[in-house]
């Protein structure tokens, strides 16, 4: 069986109704639309969530919270997390992207200090909490602040 072999079952399609085709058939002249008013003009009828007049519901509704225009998108990663890498490797954020740590449309990293980290590793981030560097420098690694 192919995709163009498929067909609905007989009589599980309904034609549509063609509406306008003389006066004979039943919805001719002026269409099922009535006569006059605007949803029997072309272009009529009401725009999505317009209520007749009445205070639409999404007006009606409280606004609620608020959308900083300036937030820095920031990708966060834990201390706990650069364990995968090896000692001394170079972290960034093209490895991190690779390690499946951070989504690649982000455009920032910032490093948290949540966990431990044994080894050794150079860090090169855009944004590092201080307990996070601390942690990295007492394992013997090098963090470094990308701008």
């Amino acid at each position: 069986m192919k995709l163009n072999d498929l067909s609905p079952a007989k009589g599980s399609r309904k034609a549509a109704k063609r509406v306008g085709r003389g006066v004979g058939s039943g919805s001719g002249k002026t269409a099922g639309r009535g006569s006059k008013g605007y949803n029997s003009r072309s272009g009529g009828g009401v725009r999505p969530g317009f209520e007749g007049g009445q205070m639409p519901l999404q007006r009606r509704l409280p606004k609620r919270g608020f959308a900083n225009k300036f937030r820095k998108d920031m990708a966060v990663v834990n201390v706990r997390d650069l364990a995968q890498f090896d000692q001394g490797s170079v972290v960034d954020p093209a490895a991190l992207v690779k390690a499946g740590l951070v989504k690649g449309k982000r455009t920032a990293v910032k490093l948290l200090g949540h966990g431990e980290i044994k080894h050794a590793v150079d860090v090169k981030v855009n944004s590092v909490s201080r307990s996070a560097k601390e942690k990295i420098e007492a394992a013997g690694g090098k963090v470094e602040v990308l701008q």
